[in-house]
Parts: structure tokens; C-alpha cells; sequence
């Protein structure tokens, strides 16, 4: 093998560990915490969805959730819908 292959070789194999420690490894763990918190939502949890609605859960039945957004309103919602958990207040 030739010096000048093995230089490309070796800039190539650099720029794959820095894009997978920049954008890939990154991503991966977002959508692990992502899935973490979604596997953890439980009945009363106050959650907001991806389309803004803040809501308190009702039931879970699988991957569907009925969600009270208002007095006597309540919603089906799928797990995947659901943005993230608002902290409960002391």
C-alpha cells in the first residue's frame, strides 16, 4: 500500500470518529432518554404533548393514553405524542 492511501485512509477514519462524537453518539442518547421517559409516564403525571396541550394522565392502556386537558375533557393520545413530563410541584 502506497504512503498516500494510507494518509486518506486515515483522514477518512478521522472524520467518521468525529461525526459519530458529534451528531450520531448525541443523537443516540437523546433518543434513549426520549424513550426512558416516555417508558416511565404514569397515571397523574402532567405531560405536555407535541402539539402543546398540557394535560394530566388519566389512563394507559398499552401505547394509548386518555389525557384530561380541561374540566371534562379528555383525549386519546398515543405514547409517542406526548413532548415530555412536566415535574411535579412540591
Amino acid at each position: 500500500m502506497s504512503p498516500q492511501f494510507l494518509g486518506s485512509l486515515l483522514w477518512l477514519a478521522l472524520l467518521f470518529g468525529i461525526m459519530y462524537f458529534l451528531l450520531i453518539r448525541p443523537q443516540q442518547q437523546q433518543q434513549r432518554r426520549r424513550q426512558q421517559m416516555l417508558d416511565s409516564l404514569r397515571e397523574g403525571d402532567r405531560i405536555v404533548t407535541t402539539g402543546g396541550l398540557h394535560g394530566t394522565i388519566l389512563r394507559i392502556r398499552g401505547e394509548e393514553l386518555t389525557v384530561r386537558i380541561a374540566d371534562q375533557v379528555d383525549v386519546k393520545l398515543s405514547r409517542s405524542g406526548v413532548a415530555y413530563k412536566l415535574e411535579r410541584e412540591s
